[in-house]
């Protein structure tokens, strides 16, 4: 009830977004882009997200089909279901892309909690004395605690007496634990080339 004119108070049309935000939980998925390979095509791309506030968390690309100039974009995004049914429409829509795949629907629908994913990560320790020992002892310890579905390596590809490079590919979970162990370490930098994914079975995508 209004208290200047007596009568009910009239209530703001709900927002859809907002019911949408309030009820439905926030989703990471895996997408497939298959696009032209040629210039200002990854600037479109990542433009389409950037206008419109989409998260993108990792994103690679290269040319994968030569002879055809195709080039696929690998991105891992997040958000609710209506929000990643608009990235991957609007995506549809850009010319130079001849198609998009949600690879973790494509798994959940094959019965597979997510498509096979890989990542390659370069990490930077330096440490002398007990530190460097250390950071090599607890690389090792991490790798072999890693079941063998997790496909994770490790290996030293750089040293000199006061540091050492580690290249290593896993699931992105695993890299970033190895990240988190080694910080105490000596952690220096990091290089992450994002996400590679492919679905599993004969059929492509």
């Amino acid at each position: 009830m209004s208290t200047l004119t007596g009568k009910p108070a009239v209530q703001p049309p709900a927002s859809a977004y907002f019911i949408e935000d309030r009820h439905d939980p926030e989703e990471t998925h895996t997408l497939s882009v298959l696009v032209d390979n040629e210039p200002g095509v990854l600037a479109r791309v990542i433009g389409l997200f950037s206008g419109r506030g989409y998260n993108i968390e990792s994103l690679t690309v290269s040319e994968t089909e030569h002879e055809k100039h195709l080039s696929r974009i690998t991105i891992v995004t997040s958000g609710t279901r209506l929000v990643l049914e608009q990235i991957k429409n609007q995506l549809d829509r850009l010319v130079p892309v001849h198609r998009v795949t949600d690879l973790t629907m494509v798994a959940k629908a094959r019965n597979y909690d997510k498509p096979l994913e890989r990542e390659l990560a370069m990490v930077k320790v330096a440490g002398v004395g007990d530190k460097r020992v250390e950071a090599l002892r607890l690389a090792d310890a991490f790798r072999a605690q890693v079941i063998d579905a997790d496909a994770f390596r490790a290996q030293v590809i750089d040293a000199t007496p006061t540091h050492f490079v580690f290249e290593i590919t896993g699931r992105t979970s695993k890299i970033e634990q190895f990240i988190s162990i080694m910080g105490p370490m000596g952690l220096v930098e990091v290089c992450r080339t994002g996400v590679a994914a492919l679905n599993r079975g004969e059929e492509a995508m």
